[in-house]
């Protein structure tokens, strides 16, 4: 007969697992899943919205840079743009059943995305320093996903609006909006033609109050479709809707004017640096993510970060230079044949100097061809 030491231990070790747990790691992988299937889509979005245009400027159509609306009445274009909205409802459902510092790095994927596919469809090139951001923003993406909090923060709206009154969040959201408010008024002015991070900065800042506004609004939307409670009952869901739709405007007035005097490639990895801090920052505050998790979590979490941000500066920042592995191999070779490949470059090249400055040779005939020489 065994000992009731061992009999304890073999019940305890095949008692299953309570239906909350069951709920709470099924939430994850539910808003794992549209984070991911966003990034796919909003990816795809732009490559087919970009070729329908480009397919338009081919038959003569004005362009919409030049104020023409004929991709309006294109099919591919209307595709692209219903391929975005999806994504776009996918990110917003997953903040509903993930974690905000989960969902939003993951948006990086949507670089990778657009990238390959431009590549594939829009014969743009994609060097080698765009290869390896790809490959390390896949890397860092796995290490957020394994690393991340995975308990749920929010069971209801009524827990929600006891976290809206933490006084370390609303001092976040003053601070935010003064910030905002000297930017708009004071800085932007004045300074926002010169420096490209006064106006990504003001679109970040206010990004991250939409974020949590909308993973707010995504709770009490599942919790009244699964007929949990009816949150829209309550004046919140209305509040946060006006809110969301407000800062999504700012967003785009300011990101918009970024844009327009800065280059894109510098643009996009800066403000992606700059509203996933801050959207991780104000997530920490309001809802605790980080309180469960352990110290190596929190740590690979953050590298994890650390290398999408990398990721995004190498596809983004160097897509210009004319980097492949050919340049690598040639590095590589023996220092005996580099400088006698540099030797033989800078023969050829006092060659043509010298060339320039005797001017062009005269074709000569005859005896007094040898005589001259």
């Amino acid at each position: 007969m065994p000992s009731p030491k061992l009999a304890g231990g073999s019940l305890s070790q095949q008692v299953p697992p309570s239906i909350d747990e069951l709920y709470l790691d099924r939430d994850f992988y539910i808003g794992l899943g549209l984070a991911l299937s966003s990034s796919i889509f909003i990816g795809s979005s732009f490559i087919i919205k970009k070729y329908g245009l480009m397919r338009l400027s081919r038959v003569g159509s004005v362009r919409a840079s030049a104020g023409g609306f004929g991709y309006l009445r294109d099919w591919i274009w209307w595709s692209g743009l219903i391929c975005m909205g999806v994504g776009e409802a996918a990110n917003f459902a997953a903040y509903a059943f993930a974690p905000a510092s989960l969902v939003t790095p993951l948006g990086a994927l949507s670089v990778i995305v657009a990238a390959v596919l431009a590549s594939k469809f829009l014969n743009e090139r994609l060097n080698l320093l765009g290869k390896l951001g790809c490959f390390l923003c896949i890397i860092g993406s796995t290490i957020i996903v394994i690393h991340s909090p995975k308990e749920g923060e929010v069971e209801d709206l009524n827990l929600l609006i006891d976290m809206l009154q933490d006084p370390t969040f609303i001092t976040y959201v003053v601070l935010i909006l003064a910030l905002s408010l000297f930017i708009g008024c004071c800085i932007g002015p004045r300074y926002g033609h010169k420096h490209v991070t006064v106006y990504i900065l003001l679109c970040s800042a206010i990004g991250s109050l939409t974020v949590m506004s909308c993973k707010a609004l995504g709770l009490a939307l599942r919790d009244t479709l699964s007929g949990k409670s009816n949150d829209f009952g309550m004046w919140l869901p209305y509040f946060l809707i006006i809110v969301t739709v407000a800062f999504v405007g700012i967003q785009v007035n300011y990101l918009n004017k970024a844009l327009d005097i800065f280059n894109t490639s510098i643009v996009t990895p800066i403000y992606y640096v700059i509203f996933t801090t801050l959207v991780i920052t104000a997530s920490a505050i309001l809802f605790k993510e980080w309180r469960h998790m352990r110290p190596e979590d929190i740590i690979g979490d953050l590298c994890g970060f650390f290398v999408v941000i990398v990721a995004v500066i190498l596809l983004n920042a160097f897509r210009d230079m004319d980097i492949s592995l050919s340049d690598v191999k040639g590095i590589m070779r023996p220092k005996r044949e580099l400088l006698h490949s540099s030797h033989k470059g800078d023969q050829y090249e006092h060659y043509l100097n010298d060339s320039e400055e005797r001017g062009p040779l005269k074709p000569q005939y005859g005896t007094n061809a040898y005589l001259n020489a």
